[in-house]
């Protein structure tokens, strides 16, 4: 039983890397090779590759089992080490991603992010009270009016949902279920949260889980696009790659922080009163902002449970 336990683990070990460092690093290692071999000058000449193949495998050394095993060793070690550059790097893009305006350069875009909300915001509004305006007035256009206030209100939305305080919206979207909950409930997030996780339900927490894995492999997918672009320098085509690799990763980052904030919102809704009689505090007709306070007071070991 333990050796088969170990088999089956030892699968899907090497079955996970292969997916995500093997697979990934090959395909890089390929496009490094055709890059070095082709150029700027010969990008598209796939008989100059084939050439450069043959040549390869008409050398004496090819002929020699023991080079032909080296080779293929350093070929898989070269994919798992870009595999691990690319994963490490995009534990950078996501803390960048997440990142305070710290830094001049993180405070402008943030800033940036900020002033385009506001100016979209202020459109919206005059495109809100114009067709208010029209619909007392029983305007012939104030249908029309109605949805440009729906499309203005589409543009700020884009943006954010609030004011930006981050220098990228994946921060906004992940920091937002904490301000809501403050506000709402005077609860604090931060404290809250590992309470919250224990009780949560066994799916829940897969569903959690899951969504911040897409967020993580989204991060990786913007690194990998970010090694094609610099393979562009000797092989233009590999920009292409990389420029469809970063907008994809972008895309689905946006997206999965998106249902990762709306999890954790939901799953703080569901539990908070859960969580107050797991620590012994009376609920029953308590207003929420007034228990958010209590736990939140209690967490931080401000207090003690009653």
């Amino acid at each position: 039983m333990t050796s088969g336990f170990l088999s089956a683990l030892g699968g899907r070990i090497a079955e996970r890397w292969l997916a995500a460092l093997a697979l990934p690093g090959l395909l890089f290692l390929s496009v490094l090779t055709t890059a070095m071999v082709l150029g700027h000058e010969h990008w598209s000449d796939l008989e100059r590759l084939r050439s450069w193949l043959d040549t390869m495998a008409e050398s004496p050394a090819s002929r020699s089992a023991g080079t032909v095993v080296l080779v293929a060793a350093g070929v898989l070690a070269g994919a798992a080490v870009a595999g691990a550059a690319a994963q490490s790097l995009g534990t950078g893009v996501e803390l960048l991603w997440c990142a305070e305006p710290y830094g001049p350069v993180l405070r402008y875009l943030a800033d940036r992010r900020s002033r385009r909300w506001r100016a979209a915001d202020a459109t919206f509004r005059t495109a809100l009270v114009a067709a208010g305006r029209a619909r007392i007035e029983g305007a012939d256009d104030a249908d029309r009016l109605a949805d440009i206030a729906e499309r203005r209100y589409a543009d700020r939305d884009r943006i954010g949902a609030t004011a930006p305080r981050h220098p990228f919206g994946t921060g906004d979207r992940l920091a937002a279920p904490a301000q809501r909950l403050w506000r709402a409930h005077r609860l604090d997030l931060a404290a809250a949260w590992p309470h919250l996780w224990l009780l949560a339900s066994d799916g829940t927490r897969a569903e959690l889980q899951a969504a911040r894995v897409r967020l993580t492999a989204s991060a990786c997918l913007c690194a990998w696009g970010a090694g094609y672009l610099v393979l562009a320098l000797w092989w233009w085509p590999a920009a292409l790659a990389g420029v469809v690799a970063v907008a994809a990763g972008v895309r689905r980052g946006r997206a999965a922080a998106e249902a990762f904030a709306e999890l954790t919102e939901a799953l703080a809704d569901l539990h908070v009163r859960d969580l107050a009689t797991a620590l012994g505090i009376e609920h029953e007709g308590v207003d929420d902002r007034v228990l958010g306070e209590h736990l939140t007071r209690l967490l931080r070991k401000e207090t003690r449970p009653a």
